[in-house]
Order: structure tokens, then C-alpha cells, then sequence
């Protein structure tokens, strides 16, 4: 199976309540020493307009945005395909509103 790298858009499952969606994958592969999970931001199509959701044009995806209030760890397991890569300026706008959110800018 291949390695989910950051930037990269992944169909992911999310879980019972989360069902398949697109994510994009914000954290380094874990290593063999580290716990076996990738961080992820989910891509929603059911915008609300708020503070952090990125919404971004993106070829292969809908209209919608990357709710960062949705940011979850998942085991490489749940990862289906890859869809594609965002650019480092789009990367720089989840990061940004993750550190909005977070608090850590």
C-alpha cells in the first residue's frame, strides 16, 4: 500500500458516523516507533461558513471546503485512494486556520 504523504487528498474512512469522504493529510508517515496514525482534515460538500473552513478550488473535488474542526487521527488501514496533491499555498491556508483554531500561531 502506498504512503499517505502530507499535502496529499486521500478517500478515507472515517468511522461509522464519519462515512468515506476526501481528506487531505496534514502529519508526517509515522515511523515504525511511533503510534500507526496519519492526521487528517476531512473535506465536507455541506459548508456552513464557518471560521475554519478552508474552502479551496480543487479539480477533482466538489464544491466544498476542509473543516479543520474535523482534524482526526486515522491508522493507515483507512485509507481507500489517492485523488490528488494541494499546493504548498493551499497546505499554507489549512495550516493557517489550524493555527487559528488551535491557537498555536
Amino acid at each position: 500500500m502506498a504512503q499517505p504523504r502530507r499535502g496529499e487528498v486521500w478517500r478515507v474512512d472515517l468511522g461509522l458516523a464519519g462515512k468515506v469522504r476526501p481528506a487531505v493529510v496534514i502529519s508526517a508517515y509515522p515511523q515504525d516507533v511511533d503510534y500507526a496514525l496519519i492526521a487528517v482534515v476531512p473535506h465536507t460538500t455541506s459548508v456552513r461558513g464557518s471560521t475554519y473552513e478552508v474552502a479551496l478550488n480543487i479539480s477533482f473535488l466538489q464544491t466544498g471546503a476542509f473543516n479543520v474542526q474535523g482534524l482526526a487521527p486515522l491508522p493507515p488501514v483507512r485509507f481507500i485512494n489517492r485523488m490528488g496533491i494541494l499546493s504548498d499555498a493551499q497546505m499554507g491556508q489549512i495550516a493557517e486556520s489550524i493555527d487559528r483554531w488551535l491557537c498555536l500561531g
